[in-house]
């Protein structure tokens, strides 16, 4: 047998003959095409030495900052783990970043090294603070917060070291003492609040804050805005506070028809609007607001319960000071249960349970409790 194989010779051919007829010349590869660079050269030691110069020390104050609004914010839980702490000092991770924050400083920008007082702690004097602001000294305010703080309220020659930081132009200081400020206010302690010593400190501090405000800090620095109000409520705040939970008490009475939560955010806003004068700032201010406002729906729901119940009305220095309100307020609860299940009508108990399980936790943030004691108190249909 055999076979034909003409149909398959030609193609096994041209495969095979690289100079055959289809072939038109060599194949040459592509050239590749030289494109040269310089990279750029690494900056010079003075140039790294001035940038650290210029940028260190801003980082400085904005850590510092970062650090007294977190300690502020950790008073509450430190406080009420160590029941026999009563002196105020750092904790260790502010004392641990800020020596990281010295030692970064002397490494890179080799400042001078810091100074202590020519006579001591003790006896700080007031020239060696103004001297501080001039000098930028922010190691130096720091230790006076912590260990001689009335002196960032002294004035010299009508000036504190806050309002002269502002006129010198040295803002980075004025930053760091408004956090000093907010810091010593979030410390105070139940009994240094009752001394006349301290009230002259708050109204101090209310002007110098106010004045911050005025000089268009707020807008760099929000947590200003609740500072300011929070001291102005803490130094001559106790009669509005007063009059308030009655109004609001009588609104809870009413029911639903009061509109209890509704007149109580009207007059926080009315408080804050007549003290800061400007839109911009009371919009910054929601937080506090809310806060403010279940706050006093629950001193006047407690304010109603004590006329059939013996007991202590909650303090006015609680006020908007993050949740200590509603821990007092359901102590109390704990405390008088008996009395207000056997002597309390039948809204007000549904009234204090809705606050109570409505302003529980600190997962949902106070806007959205107010909004739910709203669409509960204002808006529902009651028990």
């Amino acid at each position: 047998m055999s076979f034909n194989h003409a149909a398959i010779l030609p193609t096994i051919g041209r495969n095979s003959d690289v100079s055959g007829p289809g072939c038109t010349g060599r194949y040459t590869r592509r050239r590749v095409t030289s494109d040269p660079c310089l990279p750029a050269r690494l900056p010079t030691i003075g140039f790294i030495k001035r940038e650290a110069e210029s940028l260190a020390p801003k980082e400085l104050v904005k850590q510092q900052l970062q650090a007294s609004i977190e300690e502020s914010i950790d008073t509450e839980s430190i406080a009420e783990s160590t029941e026999s702490h009563h002196v105020r000092r750092p904790s260790g991770s502010s004392s641990r970043s800020s020596s990281s924050i010295k030692t970064f400083m002397k490494s890179i920008v080799s400042p001078r090294i810091a100074r202590s007082p020519s006579a001591g702690w003790s006896n700080v004097q007031p020239y060696e603070v103004m001297r501080a602001v001039e000098e930028q000294d922010i190691m130096f305010l720091m230790e006076v917060r912590d260990k001689a703080f009335p002196l960032l309220l002294q004035s010299i020659g009508g000036e504190t070291p806050l309002i002269h930081a502002i006129r010198t132009g040295n803002k980075d200081v004025a930053i760091v003492l408004l956090g000093a400020f907010s810091r010593w206010v979030n410390y105070l302690e139940d009994s240094e609040l009752e001394k006349p010593q301290t009230r002259s400190y708050l109204k101090a501090l209310r002007v110098g804050l106010k004045l911050a405000i005025n000089e268009g800090l707020a807008k760099s620095q929000i947590e200003l805005i609740a500072s300011f109000m929070q001291t102005l409520i803490m130094s001559e705040g106790d009669k509005w506070v007063h009059s308030q939970v009655l109004d609001v008490a009588r609104a809870l009475n009413s029911g639903s028809e009061g509109k209890p939560v509704e007149a109580a955010g009207a007059a926080v806003r009315r408080f804050a609007t007549k003290e800061l004068g400007k839109a911009d700032l009371i919009a910054s201010l929601e937080d506090y607001i809310s806060n403010a406002t279940a706050d006093l729906v629950m001193m006047g729901a407690w304010a109603n319960a004590l006329k059939s119940i013996k007991g202590e009305s909650l303090p006015t220095y609680y006020f908007a000071r993050d949740d200590r309100v509603y821990k007092a307020f359901t102590e109390r609860l704990d405390r008088h249960k008996v009395e207000i299940r056997r002597s309390c009508n039948r809204r007000l108990k549904w009234q204090l349970g809705i606050l109570r399980e409505t302003l529980e936790g600190r997962s949902v943030t106070f806007r959205r409790k107010v909004e739910i004691l709203v669409n509960k108190l204002d808006e529902g249909e009651g028990p």
